[in-house]
């Protein structure tokens, strides 16, 4: 099933952020990870175009699918040609994003199925965590290995990541990506529709109405 997705706005800074009033799925990964191509399958139809035009690529790009909740995608990380000051930038604005975007539901952490799991996914790993907020994390090109090879490395990325919810896809046949959309909706987007809303804290006596 195709997904409802439509580009919404490009941001840096928090202030310029779309209104949080509607959960949000960040997703990254390396810069040659398949991210915008996963954006794409998802869709089945190339709405990540935008973040390949020149200067998209070091913001925020937020994406409305539907009305139920949103996609951001985030710049590529990792790539070695980039300026030590450049990687310290996206660190400090990526770092912003997911520690205080309070309406932030979960990360899809997209990674090519033949890398390996490094320091940098742990990094992201470990915030996630310290905020108590579900990760996934995505294989893309398994169009690229034998189904023994894929069931081998989806083994390996488990012990390695420690994280439970994988997922092999390939973003040019489209298999998988339905099982991510389902898993998404399922697991993150509904229960923080479904979540309580907190209560105001009464106001002291005495105090004026």
């Amino acid at each position: 099933m195709a997904l409802e997705i439509e580009y919404l706005k490009s941001a840096v800074f928090a202030q310029d952020f779309p209104k949080a009033n509607r959960p949000e799925i960040a997703l990254t990964g390396r810069s040659n990870a398949g991210k915008s191509s996963f954006l794409n399958a998802i869709s089945k139809r190339p709405v990540a175009k935008v973040s390949q035009e020149p200067g998209k690529t070091r913001l925020l790009n937020f994406f409305d699918v539907g009305k139920s909740y949103r996609i951001v995608d985030m710049p590529g990380y990792g790539f070695a040609k980039r300026a030590t000051e450049e990687k310290e930038s996206w660190g400090k604005m990526i770092e912003a994003y997911l520690v205080g975007r309070e309406n932030l539901a979960g990360l899809i952490l997209v990674m090519d199925i033949k890398r390996e799991w490094s320091e940098d996914e742990e990094l992201l790993a470990d915030l996630m965590w310290s905020r108590g907020l579900p990760m996934c994390v995505v294989l893309t090109k398994a169009d690229q290995l034998k189904k023994n090879e894929i069931e081998n490395r989806l083994h390996k990325i488990q012990a390695q990541s420690t994280q439970d919810a994988i997922f092999a896809v390939s973003n040019v046949k489209k298999n998988g990506t339905d099982t991510v959309e389902d898993f998404i909706f399922k697991e993150w987007v509904k229960p923080y529709k479904n979540k309580p809303k907190a209560i105001p804290a009464p106001a002291p006596e005495g105090s004026e109405e």
